[in-house]
């Protein structure tokens, strides 16, 4: 019998290139056909493993589903950037690989960071999803977040909405 050891931990600088490698594929699966290609392609690339390193070590507020020996997905956070909205925390980031979508990890990573905000002090918080990324909005509404704003975002020559989902 074997047993896979699945926690949900802060990031450490030797985790840089599997987050990295988790970025890239769940980037493309989520953003293809929304954003363009070639600016999806220039996002992606500007995330390799030493723009990771430098971001674990900054700020100690990532952090990765472990499954066995390697890195399924990862969850960025801290204080709200949107001073617009009055939440204290924000969820930067909330990506797994595609194969461990679906399973229930996004849920335990999101609960991970939202526990990890409230230990700062951040209870209220806000996550933003570009609206064609139908998965994402679906995912955020079933855990509970309200739509409490909306913005654009340009690629290239298209705009696309961006909603944010809030929780209290």
């Amino acid at each position: 019998m074997t047993i896979t050891t699945i926690r949900i931990r802060v990031a450490e600088p030797a985790d840089a290139a599997a987050v990295a490698g988790v970025h890239d594929a769940a980037w493309r699966e989520a953003y293809r056909g929304i954003i363009p290609g070639a600016h999806l392609e220039r996002m992606v690339q500007r995330r390799g493993s030493a723009w990771w390193a430098n971001a674990i070590a900054r700020s100690g507020r990532i952090a990765v589903l472990d499954v066995g020996d390697g890195i399924a997905g990862y969850a960025s956070y801290g204080r709200n950037r949107a001073a617009s909205l009055p939440y204290r925390g924000e969820i930067f980031e909330l990506y797994l690989a595609p194969e461990y979508q679906g399973l229930g990890f996004g849920r335990r990573l999101f609960s991970a960071a939202q526990r990890a905000l409230a230990n700062h002090g951040l209870t209220s918080f806000v996550v933003w999803s570009l609206a064609d990324n139908e998965r994402a909005a679906s995912f955020y509404g079933k855990l509970g977040g309200l739509l409490v704003g909306r913005a654009h975002e340009t690629f290239g020559d298209v705009t696309s909405e961006r909603l944010a989902f809030g929780w209290r």
